[in-house]
């Protein structure tokens, strides 16, 4: 599974990217360049900040189902 965008998404991401470069390291990006950056980072990176996300995703529902007990839980009359 890769990590996809949509074009609305990739549009935006392309022109900051533009934005980006023009104003750290005074360089124009073709838009097909920005295009290329993009795919690589999204590459190269995607996949873990998503298994990361997914990760801490997992973790702090865990974290608030372990608690649920202690949240909700009625104790039972004798």
């Amino acid at each position: 599974m890769g990590i996809r965008i949509d074009d609305a998404r990739r549009e935006r991401l392309i022109r900051e990217l533009r934005t980006f470069f023009q104003d750290q390291f005074d360089e124009d990006l073709t838009e097909f360049r920005a295009a290329q950056v993009l795919d690589f980072f999204l590459e190269a990176l995607g996949p873990q900040v998503y298994n990361q996300a997914v990760h801490d995703a997992r973790r702090y529902l865990q974290e608030k189902l372990d608690d649920l007990d202690g949240e909700v839980y009625e104790p039972e009359g004798a």
